[in-house]
């Protein structure tokens, strides 16, 4: 069984529906032993930084997130809050990835909306992916590059677009809005 972490963010229900699709069998759940005995975890959302931990604080979920130990895949703001700090409401996330969340210039168009290729992709998520290939993005934050990035994308800035450590794995973009090469890309996340 596969967990949907479920933190008062949005967009948690496509990700749902992109595993029902594939015929993957999943339960949108905040309760602790769910998610220490899922096979794997998916953390997604689309949402505001400091709501969001405090959700998380209150029910103790953070501290069940960073001890997990099978496969777990964070999504938009769900990999933004893996990472050490946002500057969105100044938050203090998670920590599980070094990278700092840092707000895009504004000397462009915010948010980052839209198809993106990469610069750089590495890892087992992209096997069979290309850095030609596009995935949907919406964000007005980023993960600055670092040495946990296994995916690196231009858009204002160069960002961390995938982040990678040990049984984690974190990816801006939205794989279950980004077509065949997104179902591509969960489908590596489920046979880890």
């Amino acid at each position: 069984m596969i967990a949907i972490v479920k933190y008062n963010a949005g967009n948690i229900r496509s990700v749902k529906n992109a595993l029902d699709r594939m015929d993957v069998a999943s339960v949108i759940t905040d309760d602790p032993t769910e998610l220490k005995s899922a096979e794997k975890v998916i953390f997604p959302g689309v949402g505001e930084a400091g709501t969001a931990m405090s959700y998380l604080r209150e029910r103790g979920l953070d501290e069940i997130i960073i001890g997990l130990d099978q496969p777990f895949l964070g999504i938009c703001l769900g990999m933004q809050l893996m990472c050490s700090h946002s500057e969105e409401k100044d938050t203090k996330c998670l920590g599980i990835f070094k990278e700092k969340v840092k707000k895009f210039p504004a000397k462009g168009i915010v948010p980052h909306m839209g198809w993106n290729n990469f610069n750089e992709v590495k890892g087992p998520l992209f096997d069979g992916i290309e850095v030609s290939d596009n995935m949907y993005f919406v964000h007005s934050y980023y993960a600055e590059l670092g040495e946990d990035t296994v995916g690196e994308t231009d858009y204002l800035v160069p960002f961390t677009s995938a982040l990678q450590k040990n049984n984690f794995y974190g990816v801006q973009f939205h794989p279950e809005k980004s077509a065949d090469v997104g179902q591509r890309l969960l489908r590596n996340f489920l046979q880890l």
